[in-house]
């Protein structure tokens, strides 16, 4: 069910009534915006495909596409105040700009078929539409002229500089078109991966501590302590060294692939509590145990590292499906060896 845009209203232009929305976004807005950044309602938080207005625009005002996740839509029109302009928002299955182009839900085909649906013909005189730059691996612009009849041009990369591209004549600058993916939007990405991996990491730790119980004499729930729970901090901690530390440190850790930056990542704390001597000081002393530890830090941190190309501007699509052709074979090979290892750890 779509969302409901709040301080919405109907104008009525060539007899037809059509969503006018604000450029302002209100205190539901944001809540909703801080929610969907934890993970809830994340895959609803969507606006109905259609058009929409913002100001009082006419025949003449530009016509900006934008998914209908609706963080993507509340983005664009509020770095729009004061601009009258169209936003026509086509059906990406509730997936921002970026993930949507790499998916084939923001393409060409979806953006004529709503050109279409709209009328957009009957309410502009030109035929012109201003797509977000991030958009392009997914489109084919002269297909989308060839079915519906409008030009594709392609706006800056960030929303914030949508309007002083349309002042320039819709040119834009050498900085308009760099793709970056600074700090705050690396760390942007963290609250989501540590909600939707949490059920696995739980479903993980349950399992490593009935692992550790196993024994020559069957199984022996004290053993299980002594090996589970400091079996269970490794691997949690491994989780968050990938999802906190992962992104932060991300320009600078060694390597394309963002399996082998996670793989760093891994290493380092394989280092630190080599240096402090735990956990192994906190369970039983055997070198399986130190061995499946070892192995499982650096084999999560990879994982979790390389899941976050879906969320960067670095990769591309056919990049990242070579990369995991690659890496999670080996990554489930050395997941499957660390399993191994620390059961039989408790017969040693």
């Amino acid at each position: 069910m779509a969302e409901t845009i709040s301080n919405s209203s109907f104008v009525t232009y060539r007899g037809r009534e059509i969503v006018q929305v604000p450029s302002q976004l209100c205190g539901a807005d944001r809540v909703g915006g801080w929610k969907v950044r934890w993970a809830f309602n994340r895959m609803r938080y969507v606006v109905e495909p259609g058009l929409y207005a913002v100001g009082d625009p006419d025949e003449d005002s530009v016509v900006l596409v934008s998914a209908n996740y609706k963080l993507s839509f509340d983005h664009l029109r509020s770095r729009i105040a004061g601009l009258d302009a169209w936003i026509l928002v086509i059906d990406t299955k509730g997936i921002n700009v970026w993930c949507a182009a790499g998916k084939g839900a923001f393409c060409g085909d979806e953006i004529a078929r709503r050109i279409e649906e709209a009328r957009l013909g009957e309410i502009v005189s030109h035929r012109r539409i201003i797509l977000p730059q991030l958009s392009a691996p997914g489109v084919k612009a002269h297909e989308v002229t060839r079915q519906s009849g409008f030009r594709v041009v392609y706006g800056p990369v960030l929303a914030r500089d949508v309007r002083a591209f349309i002042d320039a004549d819709m040119k834009a600058t050498a900085e308009m078109r760099r793709v970056r993916f600074p700090m705050a939007d690396r760390i942007a990405t963290i609250p989501v991966e540590i909600v939707v991996g949490s059920k696995y990491v739980i479903f993980a730790m349950a399992c490593m501590f009935l692992l550790a119980g196993f024994c020559r004499s069957g199984y022996d729930s004290s053993l299980a302590m002594s090996r589970g729970l400091p079996g269970i901090a490794v691997l949690l901690l491994s989780y968050l060294a990938g999802v906190v530390l992962g992104p932060i440190l991300l320009p600078w850790l060694p390597g394309k692939a963002f399996s082998l930056k996670g793989l760093w990542v891994g290493v380092g704390c394989v280092l630190v509590f080599g240096l402090l001597g735990w956990p192994v000081s906190a369970g039983r002393e055997n070198w399986l145990t130190v061995a499946a530890l070892a192995l499982i830090m650096p084999t999560i941190t990879s994982f979790i590292v390389m899941n976050f190309t879906g969320a960067s501007t670095y990769t591309s699509l056919s990049g990242v499906r070579h990369e995991m052709r690659c890496a999670v074979p080996l990554q489930a090979l050395c997941a499957v060896a660390a399993i191994v290892m620390w059961t039989a750890g408790g017969f040693v």
